[in-house]
């Protein structure tokens, strides 16, 4: 993956953040003892998954990569390096 610029797209950072978010919301509200606020960080986190999916789907994300496939012949039928004819 060197060179990759994974996740370095505005679905990911927007979903990353909002999730974020929800998780210091939920964590806070936890401590706190306050249920309601802690299940609204809860519907914020999965809000978060929601928006970074929708932007994908709108073209904001990476784009999909076809890997070529290496096409060698089965190790059983090669001959050894050292094989004289």
């Amino acid at each position: 993956m060197a060179g990759s610029s994974h996740g370095h797209t505005p679905a990911a950072w927007t979903g990353v953040s909002i999730t974020f978010i929800g998780f210091c919301v939920a964590g806070a509200f936890m401590v706190m003892a306050q249920p309601v606020g802690f299940w609204a960080g809860i519907v914020l986190v999965l809000l978060g998954g929601v928006v970074g999916g929708a932007m994908r789907a709108m073209g904001l994300g990476q784009p999909k990569q076809t890997h070529a496939v290496a096409r060698t012949a089965p190790a059983a039928t090669r001959e050894p390096a050292g094989a004289e004819s």
